[in-house]
């Protein structure tokens, strides 16, 4: 029988190896923590290189404060640090371990070339293992620091990493999160010798546009609230993921909670198709007692106090930016149709309200054909007649008192529905809907009564109205009630084959009152347009009323 192994202490060297791989396993680790201690030391420019895909060399050159002399010496050494003076609960920096250099020089070899301003003469410091040489050189104000032949004296972590052109993607992925929520400062970034980014100094649109592009630069909004900076998507720019949904919090990039997320999305309500999400670029500031950033070891994840009430704030400014702003969406471009009708000019537009529209006619008994502000519109008449009905129902909800049942309606629940009774029942009431647990119901169901309806639905016109309601009150849904009053909204709007220009005429009146006239309560646009200048380049026409009207002009 082989004996059971004893307990014993590891050797320094190979403690140092285990500690310094927690804080670099990989060149992005090394970029990432040189990043943030040229942040936190003031630059304004920031020229990185990246060679061999990062282990061969990453350095970061910065016009930051530099290191005085007398203390560059103790920058590789482990917990070693200028930015933490008040302890895990006041941290106002990125940095603040004081174990990112001495692990850069445990896994490679550092050099650091600083200088303050006020410093005659720079420092040069190389420091490999415990091994640290210090001598006088020359240089501008600021920063140089590098680390090259990474992982050189590990073979078994040299060869895990993965290939350089993948290792390059996701360097550049990580500089493009700090170009977005730090978009006034310069950036540059070079690998081996071939330029892949640069930024000039700007707002969060240029941050985007250096990004993502300038047709998504043109499509973002900005936004602003207490606490709060950043961007965010017009409803038009949406994708299958939340892969653009980005947030910094005391200007440190990270992974956000899910309920950050969740915010963002109720901000647009149903300006936002289900199953898409928007492009945003948000700066939180938070009290440094009110979060903490010491929880992952590469730091891009952060606990939050308060998240419920962060969340909402997020979610009523990222509503704020959209109101008020028409979300119309242009139409496809027209190749010789068949028939064609132009808008004549018509007023300017009136920013932020939903424009007042002269009836052209209706096509297929479904679409609104009207002219506006030099525009040719077209106008959903279902989506746009289910939205007024829709906020009517949002009104009746909020402002009349529920309507109680003569008699109160026995229920057969489901299982599923008992279980999600239990969850809702007082946020339903809350809103006039009231279901009361009324005992064992049969194949494992349970009994329930349904007492009261909100009033705005019980004159509907629907059948099976109770049965509707519940059905959508418990189904699987996050939001029981806007859900409920979409379903509801829809039932009764007018559909194909019986829009004229008389109810036509009514419908729009409707949506012109609307408080989001934009979408219909699914997230499906009312509204498109085609200015007439799209309209006479599909025919070929220049001349004279070739320039940008209407929306255009204002855009």
């Amino acid at each position: 029988m082989t004996d059971a192994p004893h307990i014993r202490l590891l050797p320094p060297e190979v403690a140092r190896q285990i500690a310094a791989g927690e804080v670099v396993s990989r060149p992005l680790d090394v970029l990432r923590e040189l990043l943030e201690n040229a942040l936190d030391a003031g630059a304004t420019r920031l020229d990185i290189e990246v060679e061999g895909g990062g282990l061969g060399r990453v350095a970061v050159r910065d016009n930051g404060r530099g290191i005085p002399a007398e203390e560059v010496g103790l920058a590789p050494l482990r917990h070693a640090t200028s930015k933490l003076d008040a302890g895990l609960e006041q941290v106002l920096t990125l940095g603040f371990r004081g174990e990112a250099l001495w692990a850069a020089a445990q896994a490679g070899t550092l050099t650091l070339l600083t200088r303050p301003a006020a410093q005659v003469g720079a420092t040069l410091l190389t420091a490999h293992g415990d091994a640290v040489e210090v001598a006088r050189a020359s240089a501008p104000a600021g920063t140089t620091a590098a680390v090259g032949h990474l992982f050189a004296a590990m073979p078994a972590r040299l060869r895990a990493q993965a290939p350089a052109a993948a290792e390059v993607r996701e360097m550049v992925t990580l500089l493009g999160r700090y170009v977005l929520h730090h978009p006034q400062l310069s950036w540059r970034l070079t690998v081996d010798s071939e330029v892949r980014l640069s930024h000039a100094p700007g707002d969060f649109r240029g941050g985007v546009a250096t990004v993502y592009g300038p047709v998504s630069a043109n499509r973002v909004l900005p936004l602003e609230a207490a606490g709060l900076a950043g961007v965010i998507s017009r409803p038009e720019l949406t994708r299958a993921r939340r892969d653009r949904l980005h947030f910094a919090v005391n200007g440190r990039p990270v992974q956000p909670p899910a309920e950050l997320e969740e915010a963002v999305l109720a901000g647009y309500g149903e300006l936002l198709p289900p199953g898409t999400a928007p492009l945003c670029v948000l700066n939180l500031s938070v009290p440094p007692a009110e979060h903490n950033p010491n929880i992952h070891p590469s730091k891009q994840l952060v606990a939050l106090a308060e998240l419920p009430a962060l969340a909402e704030r997020v979610r009523a400014a990222v509503a704020q930016a959209l109101a008020g702003v028409p979300h119309v969406r242009a139409l496809p471009d027209l190749r010789v149709p068949a028939e064609s009708t132009a808008a004549p000019d018509s007023v300017q537009p009136r920013q932020g309200a939903f424009p007042h529209m002269r009836l052209l006619g209706v096509y297929q008994e479904l679409y609104l054909l009207a002219e506006s502000e030099g525009d040719l519109w077209v106008i959903d008449g279902h989506a746009a007649h289910e939205r007024a009905l829709y906020e009517r129902l949002q009104r009746g909800v909020a402002e009349l008192p529920p309507f109680e049942l003569p008699a109160p309606e026995l229920l057969h629940l489901t299982p599923e529905q008992a279980a999600r009774l239990d969850d809702r029942a007082a946020a339903l009431a809350a809103w006039g809907l009231v279901i009361e647990p009324f005992g064992a119901g049969p194949v494992g169901g349970r009994l329930a009564r349904l007492r009261s309806l909100p009033a705005s639905l019980a004159a509907l016109p629907v059948a099976d109205l109770n049965a509707h309601v519940v059905y959508i009150a418990l189904g699987e849904t996050d939001d029981p009630q806007r859900e409920l009053l979409a379903r509801l909204a829809c039932l009764p709007a007018l559909k194909a084959g019986r829009l004229d220009e008389q109810n036509g005429a009514e419908v729009l009146a409707l949506l012109a009152q609307c408080a989001q006239p934009w979408a219909c309560p699914h997230g499906r646009p009312t509204t498109l347009r085609l200015s007439e200048r799209d309209l006479a380049h599909s025919f070929g026409r220049r001349g004279v009323r070739d320039v940008a009207r209407g929306r255009d002009a204002a855009g």
